[in-house]
């Protein structure tokens, strides 16, 4: 079992590890990357059933991404990682998280193995909710109308969500991530119900932005999607004494032309703020796109525009927080 900070929710790797106290109760099933509107309207489905029937609420999701097991060559996709996840499901009702190891042999069990160890032997299930499209088992052979089955064979309840719409269109982790790759930080939080966020540890860089005044932080995006590269106006999160302390911040993500690395780097600077951050874990929250990538003349041409994105980003988060 694994802790992380700040929320501190049980999560869990594999369904035979479950202790009783997070058996017997209501079982969201998803992926749930995201954690977006629709799947919020999911998990208070969930928190319902488990206040009628005073249950625990142990969400099961995936890890990894059963996309990331089947075509494992897939460039970085995830809205959400499991640290993430974890905070916003308890945010939303979960108190406790499966995150099953999506392995080989998970991957082989049937649609009835699924239900009758997984669900029923491991986890207990007294109500399962889920989407209209949830599909498990081998070769996606279950179904919801399977599920419904299986509820009734095995004596759980089974909610199956309708899809929940915005102006004609589904809720989806797709869209978001369609929004993302456009630099529609704003659709996308529209959709996700809040900022988009990252979040990774500060690693050590070429120290040059420190050169030019204006430091950076290094954060390595893992598995991440990555948005349309260019500056946003960011919230740097840091924990501190147990809680995190939300910063203004402008960053950049991109290959850094001017300076002829062109590698790869999620860049942030944090507006008056001159600690160490090496080694530490930055959330990152995109609040505006404010241009797209560019190479300069020189340095000075570089600095100069370092200045003005900051300058925008100040003004855009002032508006934001009005």
């Amino acid at each position: 079992m694994r802790r992380f900070a700040v929320t501190d929710i049980p999560i869990f790797d594999d369904w035979q590890a479950v202790p009783a106290a997070w058996r017997g109760g209501v079982v969201p099933l998803g992926n749930f990357d995201g954690v977006h509107r629709g799947h919020q309207v999911l998990l208070a489905k969930a928190a319902d059933l488990a206040r009628t029937g005073s249950l625990p609420v142990t969400a099961l999701t995936f890890e990894p991404h059963p996309r990331a097991f089947f075509v494992p060559n897939t460039g970085p996709f995830r809205l959400t990682l499991l640290p993430a996840k974890a905070r916003l499901l308890a945010a939303h009702g979960v108190g406790a998280v499966l995150a099953q190891r999506f392995d080989t042999a998970f991957a082989a069990l049937s649609a009835e193995a699924f239900v009758r160890d997984v669900l029923v032997g491991g986890l207990g299930a007294r109500h399962v909710v889920c989407g209209y499209d949830f599909t498990f088992g081998a070769r996606r052979s279950g179904n919801v109308e399977r599920l419904h089955e299986f509820g009734a064979a095995f004596g759980f309840g089974v909610e199956v969500l309708d899809p929940v719409m915005r102006e004609g269109e589904i809720y989806s982790s797709t869209g978001i991530r369609e929004a993302l790759r456009l630099g529609m930080v704003g659709e996308a939080a529209d959709l996700l119900g809040r900022a988009w966020e990252v979040e990774g540890v500060v690693e050590q860089g070429d120290r040059r932005g420190r050169t030019i005044g204006f430091p950076t932080a290094n954060v390595a995006l893992g598995q991440h999607l990555r948005p349309r590269f260019g500056v946003y106006a960011v919230r740097a999160g840091l924990e501190e004494q147990g809680r995190i302390v939300w910063r203004d911040a402008v960053a950049n993500l991109g290959r850094r032309p001017t300076v002829g690395k062109l590698v790869e780097n999620f860049e942030v600077h944090l507006l008056d703020y001159d600690g160490d951050l090496y080694g530490r874990t930055v959330r990152a929250q995109f609040i505006d796109f404010i241009r797209p990538e560019m190479k300069f003349a020189g340095l000075d041409a570089l600095k100069a525009q370092i200045a003005a994105d900051a300058a925008a980003a100040r003004k855009i988060l002032a508006g934001a927080s009005e």
